[in-house]
């Protein structure tokens, strides 16, 4: 099969969730509503990098961010309806990750935060 026989909306969505770290944004966005500083404590991906992935996924309409009007200001950021409709891939990658993919791998080939 050529590339050009794809799908473009399987395509799109691969290379939506398929950019480093975006995956795992996302799926730290699956137990609900967090800061920016909660979302970079729990993953090991710089400031910079984290605030261009959620601007991206803002702009597929993947991830709302919501600013509240306090002092200081707080910033939240939420998964939309089409955001929390990849619940289900993520689970299941979840789980053909736990029965295919072995620890040692991970370790062996995890990247430095950038």
């Amino acid at each position: 099969m050529k590339s050009v026989d794809l799908c473009p909306k399987l395509q799109k969505s691969m290379d939506i969730i398929g950019r480093r770290w975006t995956g795992l944004i996302i799926y730290q966005l699956l137990q609900g509503p967090q800061r920016f500083s909660t979302i970079e404590s729990a993953l090991p991906v710089s400031g910079r990098l984290l605030s261009e992935r959620l601007k991206e996924l803002e702009q597929e309409g993947i991830v709302l961010r919501e600013v509240f009007p306090e002092t200081p200001v707080r910033i939240q950021y939420s998964l939309t309806d089409k955001g929390r409709g990849l619940e289900s891939v993520m689970r299941d990658l979840e789980k053909w990750s736990d029965a295919w993919i072995d620890p040692a791998e991970c370790s062996s080939q995890a990247a430095p935060p950038q």
